[in-house]
């Protein structure tokens, strides 16, 4: 079957990014026992991503680039912030590299990673830890079949037979 919106993709990937030493090392990958499932065309993945996706039926292998641009977008050296230490009484200090995970004002969840600690505060990279990559998707696409009416209420997939919650 064709991929189509409204319609619920499985796949497998295999997912590169250039390291420091400018060779490609996997990062992420769905396996066919865990493949990646999801509702085609609901704004869940990368925009790019599914557009390099949306020529494609079941069987099909795949092998694809996204710039930074189109993936996590580029860094943005302001997208820091200084977390004050109160935040964490009763509790150490984050180490520096640890990830936290924070939410803003409006109740949006994200993460920061810690990139050093000063005297008053915390300062935490909010950048995506993929911000600034090139990716390279790699894999097949096992399964497309119709969403159902309850998926599409939900605006996503309910795994590969549709059934269960997580």
């Amino acid at each position: 079957m064709k991929i189509e919106a409204q319609h619920v993709v499985s796949l497998t990937y295999d997912l590169y990014v250039n390291n420091d030493q400018g060779t490609e090392e996997l990062v992420e990958s769905a396996t066919l026992e865990q493949p990646l499932t999801f509702l085609f065309g609901a704004g869940q993945m990368l925009p790019k991503f599914e557009e390099n996706l949306s020529t494609l039926s079941t069987g099909d292998a795949y092998d694809f680039r996204l710039s930074a641009e189109d993936a996590y977008g580029e860094i943005n050296e302001e997208a820091v912030a200084n977390l004050p230490k109160e935040m964490f009484q009763g509790q150490d200090l984050p180490e520096i590299g640890s990830i936290l995970p924070l939410q803003d004002n409006q109740g949006n969840h994200f993460q920061g990673q810690v990139v050093s600690i000063a005297e008053d505060g915390v300062i935490v990279d909010l950048n995506h830890p993929m911000a600034g990559q090139a990716l390279h998707f790699k894999g097949n696409i096992v399964n497309v079949r119709p969403a159902t009416p309850e998926e599409l209420a939900h605006g996503h997939a309910h795994g590969p037979d549709g059934h269960h919650h997580h």
